[in-house]
């Protein structure tokens, strides 16, 4: 062996040693600057002999090549979903199936519990202990290959300790630690850049980066917790007894795992688990029960596409205390009012909350909120922050009662109630100046008219400067008028000009979802341009007539035909049309492949496409985008942070997707390119 061979050889396992000591065991056996100059050596090196590079050196850790695209990763064994539970009944209801499974069993059944890790789950491919590739869940059959991601994470072990020869896989979960999350979104926010919204969905899109050199840094986890593909040789004999053997490979395991032999165990091992939950620094959502022992495993199979022998118990959403400080009033595109609840930043469920919704007026009746109340905060479906109760103090009665407003809070019009809904209306259509922003804002926005340049704070400075009042407006628009705005270029006007000329292509669909009509998303309007093909059909349609489009019913028909019908909504299309805006006829849906006629509901949030460019990806594959659960839905797309939409297709037994998972069928049918 020459000399730069055995000095990467022993440079690699040093510092391998040094950084698993780091951060499996919080020990830093060498002083940091020891560290960097072993490991700018070892870069020297293997830039010289690139031969004798090893594939666990800690350089493969760091950068890496770009991937053009995330290739699909076919699973060594498909990874199941599990079952739920949300009570101590319903867990007495698993151990009695488990024991009506086995017969009545052995008079004790040693169960594994675990934190349930709010991560993203993967698995991780070794070739005779040497990491090759790892990727995500997806439909469970296939994910998304992100091994040149995984590399960079720390506690990836990129060669294992005492590893048998040949294939094998491991399934865990990659999460944020909370400490690592807020120190990087500090440094985000110093940065000028956005601040990640919770670490759950940061995790997701972190994963499915093409550059590695995004996602090298960021304060990554990886948990082992279960078997893909594992030789018969080296197989363990018990779940606890399987965790133990990873961690003597060098993978990073929950110390929180326990075996209890009860199920009245199970239920205080859970409990514990909550208690600690606020303090961990990392997110669980509740606790995973498995069967410890692998011969009862394999007796009690499997249903459907999940085992018997586990279940994953979920907890109720987070709640936390903290003091309300105001409540604002914000008028959106419909003139509704809605309150927001200021209240001192507290974090529930992952996030840093600030502003809770409070839904309307109704909701803010029933809370009898008083400025200084301490009130109780949670995440609904641990998503979207809302105050669920005050707590009553005897001060209460004396503080300042938080009372809706009779007039608008930015035109001063006295406001309405809806007759039809819970809302609250300012009836200003076009002199609120809420209103005005916001529907100008909404007509350009991406899914409308998509106005390149035409952003929320130029809509604000056009709008405030009294050049814009309507769409049309947008289309009158002259190069002298932008660059008399403040801080207005020359470049910067004529983009935005050509922006505006752009956009007056727009197909019929898009055009009647920037309108604004009430209660027609981006579904409804593409179904109606299809159905009537042109504007002229559309203008003059009847409630009967409209009735006639599929998955169109009375209220929405109605609101249809009543705006068409209004005389200033007449007069605005026909200047947009006097404009060049060519409300242009869309194409007619595909009529043959593997997904026509085929439903999909789109649920949590999807991290490479968004639920909006799937919905006309899979439109324009000859599928039907639904927004509800029902026995005529063929797939349901679950996204990160999935709610009860998830829970009613498992209920409905309707197949469950992620988002590879659809890009794949997407791809079979043609419709992904």
């Amino acid at each position: 062996m020459g000399t730069a061979d055995a000095r990467i050889t022993r440079l690699v396992a040093d510092l391998n040693r040094y950084s698993r000591l780091y951060h499996e065991d919080n020990v830093s056996e060498i002083p940091d600057q020891a560290y960097d100059a072993l490991f700018r050596e070892l870069e020297d090196l293997e830039s010289a002999n690139p031969a004798f590079r090893l594939p666990d050196s800690p350089t493969q850790r760091v950068g890496g090549l770009i991937s053009s695209a995330l290739e699909p990763f076919v699973h060594e064994v498909p990874m199941l979903s599990l079952q739920n539970a949300f009570s101590a009944a319903e867990l007495e209801e698993f151990e009695a199936r488990v024991r009506r499974h086995l017969g009545g069993g052995p008079a004790a059944i040693a169960y594994q519990i675990e934190p349930k890790l709010d991560g993203l789950a993967m698995e991780l491919v070794y070739e005779d202990g040497v990491f090759v590739r790892g990727g995500t869940r997806g439909d469970g059959q296939v994910g998304e290959n992100v091994s040149h991601n995984l590399r960079t994470i720390p506690s990836v072990p990129l060669r294992l300790r005492d590893a048998p020869a040949g294939r094998l896989s491991v399934v865990g979960e990659v999460l944020f630690d909370l400490s690592g999350f807020e120190a990087m979104n500090d440094r985000r926010e110093r940065d000028g850049e956005k601040r990640f919204e919770n670490p759950r969905n940061a995790a997701a899109g972190t994963m499915r980066q093409l550059d590695p050199k995004m996602v090298q840094g960021r304060p990554l986890l990886f948990f082992a917790h279960s078997a893909g593909l594992m030789p018969a040789e080296c197989m363990a004999r018990s779940q606890s007894a399987l965790v133990a053997q990873f961690a003597r490979w060098g993978f990073r395991v929950n110390p929180l795992n326990v075996v209890v032999d009860s199920v009245a165990d199970v239920v205080a091992a859970i409990e514990s688990l909550r208690v600690q939950r606020p303090g961990l620094d990392y997110e669980i959502d509740g606790a995973v029960v498995k069967v410890d022992s692998f011969d009862l495993q394999q007796e009690l199979g499997f249903v459907t596409r999940s085992p018997r022998w586990a279940v994953a118990y979920k907890y109720p959403p987070e709640r936390v205390r903290t003091v309300l400080e105001g409540v604002l009033f914000s008028v959106g595109r419909t003139g509704a009012v809605t309150p927001v609840a200021c209240v001192r930043p507290v974090r529930v469920g992952g996030v840093t909350v600030s502003r809770t919704t409070l839904h309307n007026q109704d909701e803010l009746a029933r809370l009898d909120l008083c400025v200084g109340d301490t009130v109780e905060v949670e995440r609904a479906g641990d998503v979207i922050p809302k105050v669920v109760q005050v707590v009553a103090d005897a001060d209460h009665a004396h503080r300042a009662r938080v009372c809706f407003p009779t007039l608008c809070p930015e035109c001063g019009t006295v406001l309405i109630r809806d007759a039809e809904e819970a809302a609250i209306r300012c009836p200003n259509e076009l002199g609120c100046p809420a209103q005005v922003r916001r529907a100008i804002q909404h007509f350009a926005s991406r899914l409308c008219m998509d106005v390149e340049g035409l952003g929320e704070k130029m809509v604000d400075q056009l709008v405030g400067a009294g050049l814009v009042r309507t769409p049309s407006d947008v289309y009158r628009l002259t190069f002298e008028q932008l660059l008399a705005l403040d801080r207005m270029g020359k470049l910067s006007a004529q983009n935005l000009l050509a922006g505006v000329d752009a956009s007056r292509s727009r197909g019929l669909d898009r055009a009647l979802m920037a309108l604004g009509i009430r209660h027609v998303g981006e579904a409804t309007a593409r179904d109606l341009a299809r159905h009537f093909v042109t504007l002229d059909a559309l203008l003059c349609a009847t409630v009967e007539q409209l009735l006639v489009v599929e998955g169109i019913g009375a209220i929405v028909a109605t609101s249809v035909a009543e705006f068409m019908a209004r005389e200033r909504n007449q007069t605005e299309v026909q200047a947009l049309r006097s404009l060049g805006v060519r409300f242009e006829p869309i194409a007619a849906p595909v009529q043959a492949g593997a997904l026509v006629g085929k439903v999909f509901v789109l649920t949590g949030t999807l991290t490479a496409l968004g639920r909006d460019e799937a919905s006309r990806m899979l439109e324009a594959a000859g599928a039907k985008v639904s927004g509800s659960v029902s026995k005529r839905t063929s797939y349901l797309v679950a996204g990160a942070e999935a709610g009860s939409k998830l829970d009613k297709a498992r209920e409905l037994g309707v197949t469950v997707l992620d988002e590879a998972g659809m890009l794949a069928l997407l791809a079979a049918s043609g419709g992904a390119g």
